[in-house]
């Protein structure tokens, strides 16, 4: 949903609201109880009420975990305010816990005198033992630290649709709703997107539509009349302020991510082809593109992920833009035809939506765990570009990026997201794309001194043509070719020139990129935080907040991967200390210790969950003390 944020105004009464800057609500429930559409219409009033916004969507890997179990908790978390929100929030202003399994995995994170509401009607002895609880938390000082508002909300739904014609288990499917409008009283949100929502979605079921209404209707109705505690009377949050006017759209970075390799396919003057198997978290970019005929895009969904990776390289082939995309996994079966791309130097886009590994691992958790497998993963000396967004809107420009180098240089190029990236949401301001720069493709026509492997003196690309072209009919393939004519070559000296080609072209991209720049503070700080990816909002937020301290730290952070800035290394040497953040065990890490000898430190976290600002606040003051 668009909103122009030089227009857009929240009016409502605001007498008696407790006001703040900025405000982090979590969701949590068990996966049949709707907290991600909770979330995500949540996500949206506070959008259209003219707010900043960051939120994390968390749910387990089973389709439908077992009920009232602690992993099978799915929640929704979302940080929104006044002024720029670039995390999802450490801990919570607000904890909605729609059973006992939801309070005991997520109480840890509850601010000391956070609101976390309960719904008493599910804190049966059975859902009491299956969440590990020996004695009802409700009965005792387990909540004794917070402000507990108790509404036993399965039973107020019942009440609320008790005249409508539903069964009981149609009505408790309402309650989802019926919390809702309770938190949207609670942060003084409009009801009207929702309610359009819900006429849209349930059109052909208007008795369902009218059930989650009401009850939206009702649990807003109660947080109006009702007495809370302390005399609450919820809160008002102003208007976001500092943000350049324009169309916004709250954004997903796998939706941001599919809209740029559209807009890059434009630019670049060619079709697409989407070839990719379904793979959590990855799929939400096939739901989106196979939604998209109309911009020149052709979605398969293949047998494999061998099968998917082929298909795109046969698209580049045929004069298309070739884009597959996957997850680390799906990634590791992709690799021979990875190297296949490489080999026929064809332009391939492939999107790694990185999860919690190895094998199957944790996979609707996040982790940046696949840096060794795009940089160093395949056989023999073949070398990529590797890029990786920072955020849900940066998937955009990253998409392009990622277009516009496999195509003027003629190489696969990997673009990195993650779970976390991919699921997340955040305002997205809609560019024109006629104000973008087109880098339209040049096939190759002339017949004459033509050979497969002719290459561009400046970027080393070999040219390209079109099959059926006339007098250019030619052979590619995972044989290695002869430099000189493209004819199948097993001589010793032209299989290391070919191979060293292959390198300096990819090495040559960082003449074509930006050099390396400070996102925050300057280039003799005492102590530099470089990260890449989804650390990106967090290291931000932490390095602000010491900075506003006095402490003297700056932050770098990396869009090239591979190959790195050309200046990263003149950078680096002017820091005293290099503090390495990541979601893995340190693979940026190595990669900066081998290329710049840097006595950079690591700070990795494996959890499958993204980094809290307090966390990198913690090792940036050590770091700073450790170097004094």
């Amino acid at each position: 949903m668009a909103t122009n944020t030089a227009l857009q105004k929240e009016s409502s009464d605001d007498i008696g609201r407790q006001q703040l800057d900025s405000a982090v609500v979590r969701f949590a429930g068990d996966s049949g109880d709707g907290m991600q559409i909770t979330g995500g219409q949540f996500t949206l009033a506070t959008a259209l009420a003219g707010k900043n916004l960051s939120t994390f969507p968390d749910f387990p890997a089973e389709i439908r975990a077992p009920a009232g179990t602690t992993f099978g908790v799915s929640s929704f978390q979302i940080n929104f305010g006044t002024q720029i929100i670039k995390t999802s929030g450490d801990e919570f202003d607000v904890l909605v816990a729609m059973n006992p399994a939801a309070l005991r995995v997520e109480i840890k994170d509850l601010k000391i005198g956070g609101i976390v509401i309960i719904d008493t009607g599910a804190f049966t002895e059975r859902n009491l033992r299956k969440a590990g609880f020996e004695t009802d938390p409700l009965e005792s000082t387990f909540l004794g630290r917070y402000r507990v508002i108790k509404l036993d909300i399965s039973q107020l739904t019942l009440d609320a649709v008790a005249d409508l014609d539903l069964t009981k288990k149609e009505a408790l499917r309402c309650k989802n709703f019926w919390t809702l409008g309770y938190i949207f009283w609670m942060f003084g949100h409009k009801r009207q997107t929702t309610v359009d929502w819900l006429q849209a979605k349930f059109a052909k079921r208007p008795e369902l539509a009218n059930a989650n209404i009401t009850a939206l209707n009702a649990g807003h109705a109660l947080g109006e009349t009702s007495e809370t505690i302390d005399g609450f009377q919820g809160y008002v949050i102003p208007d976001a302020h500092n943000i350049e006017p324009g169309l916004y759209r709250t954004v997903t970075g796998g939706e941001a991510l599919s809209w740029g390799l559209v807009a890059g396919a434009r630019l670049a003057n060619l079709k697409m082809a989407f070839c990719s198997y379904p793979i959590t978290p990855a799929s939400p970019i096939l739901h989106t593109l196979s939604n998209m005929p109309e911009h020149n895009v052709v979605t398969f969904q293949a047998e494999d992920e061998i099968a998917a990776a082929c298909a795109a390289i046969g698209a580049s082939y045929g004069g298309a833009l070739g884009v597959t995309s996957s997850s680390g996994p799906g990634v590791a079966l992709k690799g021979e035809a990875i190297g296949l791309a490489i080999s026929t130097e064809l332009p391939l886009v492939i999107v790694n939506t990185q999860r919690a590994g190895p094998s199957t691992g944790l996979p609707t958790k996040t982790e940046q765990s696949d840096l060794y497998q795009s940089v160093f993963g395949r056989n023999g000396d073949a070398p990529l570009v590797v890029l990786s967004a920072r955020s849900p809107a940066d998937c955009f420009d990253a998409a392009i990026e990622a277009v516009r180098i496999a195509t003027k240089y003629m190489t696969p190029v990997i673009l990195l997201s993650d779970g976390y990236i991919g699921n997340a949401a955040e305002p997205w301001q809609i560019p024109d794309i006629n104000e973008l720069t087109p880098f339209p493709v040049t096939f190759r026509s002339d017949p004459e001194e033509f050979h497969p492997y002719v290459r561009d003196a400046k970027t080393l690309a070999r040219n390209w043509a079109i099959p059926g072209t006339p007098g250019l009919e030619h052979r590619i393939g995972g044989i290695e070719k002869h430099y000189d004519s493209g004819h199948i070559s097993y001589d010793a000296d032209n299989h290391q020139k070919m191979t060293e080609t292959r390198a300096a072209k990819v090495l040559g991209v960082a003449n074509d990129i930006p050099e390396q720049g400070i996102e925050s503070g300057n280039n003799s700080a005492r102590l530099a935080v470089v990260g890449w990816g989804s650390t990106y909002g967090p290291i931000s937020r932490a390095v602000s907040n010491l900075q506003a301290g006095g402490a003297d730290v700056s932050h770098i952070h990396l869009r090239h991967i591979w190959p790195l800035a050309r200046n990263l290394g003149d950078l680096l040497s002017g820091f005293e200390t290099i503090l390495v953040p990541e979601m893995n065990t340190g693979q940026l890490l190595t990669v900066l210790r081998s290329e710049y000898l840097v006595d950079a430190k690591g700070l990795n976290k494996i959890s499958g969950q993204p980094f809290k600002i307090h966390e990198l606040e913690d090792a940036i003051k050590s770091q700073l003390e450790a170097c004094k």
